[in-house]
């Protein structure tokens, strides 16, 4: 039997398209009008580019809801400039009120960033979740379990990743200028289909390590 894959072209693609834009229509006649006029989304997603964690599908939302920026294993750093161009409009333009940083159980980067096996250039990049993985040394050597120190591992990532971008001058200048705005970790289960809220949430500059604090400008 062939797989759901094998049936995906490049003509099938376009054919999809059409498809759904005539059964939005249907339920919707001025859908791509308003769509069309502007985007006023209420969030800004940092996530993974498995193409197995789609953030408008698993969170039940519409095209201009979320804004989104992702790359393998939803890393932040504080030098990359595609991410902080992102994270400034979203904040300083778009007024996103919250910031999502969700990381997936079963993440392929996470997991090559916990062996030694050489992948290829990505190395260099999945050099930031040994980073983490050395900052939490001490807690993930103690699990025994292999699933469980993949899965905090993955937890950690997303942790870490919520935590730097508290830390940019970008979100402590919204902040000190009274910007409702707020920053989370999730993590995904492919297996559920389920979020899980790792309850690493911040919504003003006393929730930033004073490490990261800045002076504002």
């Amino acid at each position: 039997m062939s797989s759901h894959q094998d049936k995906i072209t490049y003509e099938s693609l376009l054919e999809g398209n059409r498809t759904w834009v005539a059964e939005t229509l249907k339920v919707d006649p001025a859908f791509f009008d308003e769509l069309a006029a502007g985007q006023t989304p209420p969030i800004l997603w940092i996530g993974c580019s498995d193409s197995r964690v789609p953030a408008n599908q698993i969170t039940n939302t519409m095209p201009g809801d979320i804004f989104v920026h992702r790359n393998i294993a939803n890393v932040v750093t504080h030098n990359d400039m595609s991410l902080l161009s992102v994270l400034d409009y979203s904040v300083n333009v778009l007024k996103i009120k919250h910031i999502i940083v969700c990381g997936h159980y079963g993440c392929g980067g996470v997991n090559a960033a916990m062996g030694n096996k050489q992948v290829g250039l990505i190395d260099n990049w999945l050099r930031n979740i040994k980073d983490v993985y050395h900052a939490n040394e001490q807690e993930v050597a103690a699990i025994q379990d292999p699933q469980q120190k993949f899965d905090r591992m993955v937890e950690l990532n997303a942790i870490h990743g919520a935590k730097n971008v508290m830390s940019t001058s970008i979100v402590q200048n919204a902040w000190a200028n009274g910007q409702e705005l707020a920053v989370h970790a999730w993590v995904y289960s492919l297996k559920t289909g389920l979020i899980k809220d790792l309850e690493t949430n911040a919504s003003s500059a006393a929730d930033v390590s004073p490490l990261f604090k800045m002076d504002i400008i």
